[in-house]
């Protein structure tokens, strides 16, 4: 019996996502906390785009390009772990999603709901 594809691309995701954080504490430096947020699996498990963001968030730029000078090290890494039989080819991105949340999270804050029916 086939594994479906939705459910095979979420284990990946959940996998690579866990493999991702671990790789970040290991090998980036101090200098910020990069946090993985999300991952997608696309083409059917060949690509996938890990999205993180960086605190102090000024530091996102160099997280990103550290990450994108690591993306082989990181394949290697994650085939080590030996949980996949191919590892996808991996992208790394900043998630300007979680940006956007956190700014709406913010104003909420700042205006209550209560205040808005007044």
């Amino acid at each position: 019996m086939k594994v479906p594809t939705k459910y095979k691309d979420e284990k990946y995701a959940s996998l690579i996502s866990k493999f991702a954080a671990e790789y970040f504490e290991l090998e980036s430096n101090t200098n910020s906390l990069i946090t993985v947020t999300k991952v997608d699996v696309l083409e059917r498990g060949k690509r996938a785009i890990v999205f993180f963001t960086a605190l102090p968030r000024e530091k996102e730029p160099e997280a990103l390009d550290f990450a994108k000078r690591r993306r082989n090290d990181f394949r290697h890494f994650v085939m080590s772990k030996k949980s996949f039989g191919f590892v996808p080819k991996i992208d790394f991105q900043i998630d300007l999603g979680e940006h956007n949340r956190q700014r709406i999270d913010e104003l909420s804050n700042e205006y209550p709901v209560e205040n808005l029916t007044n």
